[in-house]
C-alpha cells in the first residue's frame, strides 16, 4: 500500500514520514477495499473497526487503540429529518472516527511523537488516542478556542500550544515545526488515513437503516467528514449496494465560504476567503488544503454547496436543545443551513444531518 501524490503522481510507502510530496501535493492513499458486503462486517466488534475488512489496516494494532468509537445512533428530528448522533464518541466528537484510524496507523509504523493543529475537536481526539497508544503529542490551537477544549486536550497529557491569529495561521505554525524538526504530522487534513476512518459514517448509516437517505447534509471546512462521506458513497455505488447517489449538500459558514464562492464562479480553484468571526469556528477555514480534491468531488457528484446563515445558528442550537440534543454551534450551523434551504426551496424528505460535536465542549 502506497501514498500517491495528488499533484505529480509520485508514490511512497505508507511508512514514509513526509507529510506531503516534495512537489507540494498532498497524499492520496492507493487503497481499494473489497466490494462492500454486510456479510463481511465483523459484528463481534463494536465500533467502526467492525468494518476492518474494508479499511487499510495492516495488522491488529487497532484492537489496542480503539475505544469503541462509532456505531452512533440515528434519531428523528421530525418526519423528514434524521440526526446521526456522532458526538456520542469517546471524546464527544466525530473526529474520533479519523483519529482512531490515523493513530492506529502511527502506532503500526512505530511513530513515537506527533504534532497536530486543530480548532479543538480534532486536537482533543488525537490527544486522547495518542495517550492510549503511548505516543507523545503536541496540539496547536488558534487563540479563541474554548477553554473546555483546551482543558480536555491537556487532560490527555498532550502539550498544548495556543497560536495567535486565525485557524489557518495555526496550521502554518504547526506545519513549520513538523518540517523543521522532522516530527510526524498527524494531521486530520493532510493524512489520508483519517478519511478512511470518517468514511465509516456512511457504512454505519447503511447498516443501521438498510439504505442511505435521499438527502445528506454535511459540514464543509477542511473536508474531514465530507471527503469520507463521498468515498463511502462511491464504494457503495461500485459495490451495487445502492443504485443511485443521494443528493449531497455541503454546508459552509456564511462568514467563511471559499468553496461556495468557487462554485458560484464555476472555478476549479479556491481563492482564500476572508475569515470573519463566526459561531461556526470548526468550519471557518479560509483555504482548505484539499480544496482541489473537494471541488473535484463537488463537480463530479453535483454537490450543492450552501451557507449557514450566522443569525440562525443560535436558533438552530436552541431548536436541537429543545429536542434533548445539546451540540456546539458548528454542529448547529448544519441544521441552520438545512432549515434556511428548505424555507427557500420547499420541503425535502428523507434527510440526514450529522451531530458532530457536543455542546459542553464549546461552552466557555
Amino acid at each position: 500500500m502506497n501514498y500517491i501524490c495528488s499533484n505529480c503522481g509520485q508514490q511512497k510507502k505508507v511508512t514514509a514520514l513526509q507529510p506531503k510530496c516534495e512537489c507540494g501535493g498532498l497524499w492520496l492513499l492507493d487503497y481499494i477495499p473489497p466490494r462492500f458486503d454486510l456479510n463481511m462486517v465483523d459484528t463481534g466488534t463494536w465500533g467502526l473497526f467492525r468494518y476492518h475488512t474494508f479499511l487499510p489496516v495492516a495488522d491488529e494494532i487497532w484492537r489496542d487503540i480503539t475505544m469503541g468509537e462509532g456505531m452512533t445512533p440515528i434519531v428523528p428530528f421530525d418526519k423528514n429529518l434524521l440526526l446521526k448522533m456522532d458526538y456520542l464518541m469517546p471524546t464527544l466528537s466525530f473526529k474520533d472516527r479519523g483519529a482512531a484510524m490515523l493513530i492506529s496507523h502511527c502506532k503500526s509504523i512505530g511513530i513515537k511523537t506527533v504534532v497536530q493543529d486543530s480548532s479543538g475537536n480534532a486536537g482533543n481526539s488525537v490527544a486522547a488516542y495518542c495517550a492510549r497508544a503511548g505516543i507523545e503529542c503536541e496540539i496547536f490551537v488558534p487563540e479563541g478556542t474554548s477553554e473546555m477544549k483546551l482543558k480536555l486536550i491537556q487532560a490527555h497529557g498532550a502539550k498544548l500550544t495556543v497560536v495567535e491569529g486565525s485557524r489557518d495561521n495555526c496550521a502554518e505554525v504547526c506545519r513549520k515545526k513538523a518540517t523543521e524538526e522532522g516530527v510526524y504530522y498527524a494531521s486530520h487534513v493532510y493524512n489520508p488515513f483519517f478519511y478512511q476512518g470518517t468514511k465509516t459514517y456512511i457504512y454505519e448509516v447503511y447498516e443501521q437503516l438498510g439504505r442511505v437517505p435521499q438527502n445528506i447534509f454535511v459540514p464543509l471546512g477542511n473536508g474531514t467528514l465530507f471527503i469520507g462521506v463521498i468515498k463511502a458513497l462511491e464504494e457503495l455505488l461500485s459495490s451495487d449496494i445502492i443504485s443511485c447517489r443521494p443528493s449531497i449538500y455541503a454546508v459552509q459558514s456564511e462568514y467563511c465560504d471559499p468553496c461556495l464562492q468557487a462554485v458560484m464562479n464555476n472555478s476549479k480553484e479556491v481563492d482564500k476567503a476572508e475569515v470573519k468571526k463566526t459561531l461556526a469556528e470548526g468550519i471557518a477555514i479560509g483555504k482548505p488544503m484539499r480544496a482541489k480534491e473537494i471541488l473535484g468531488y463537488i463537480y463530479k457528484h453535483n454537490v450543492k454547496v450552501i451557507a449557514a446563515p450566522e443569525h440562525l445558528i443560535k436558533e438552530a442550537q436552541h431548536d436541537l436543545a429543545l429536542k434533548g440534543i445539546y451540540v456546539e454551534p458548528t454542529t448547529a450551523a448544519t441544521l441552520a443551513a438545512y432549515q434556511s434551504y428548505i424555507n427557500m426551496n420547499g420541503t425535502l424528505e428523507d434527510c440526514l444531518i450529522p451531530m458532530c460535536g457536543a455542546g459542553t465542549k464549546s461552552d466557555k
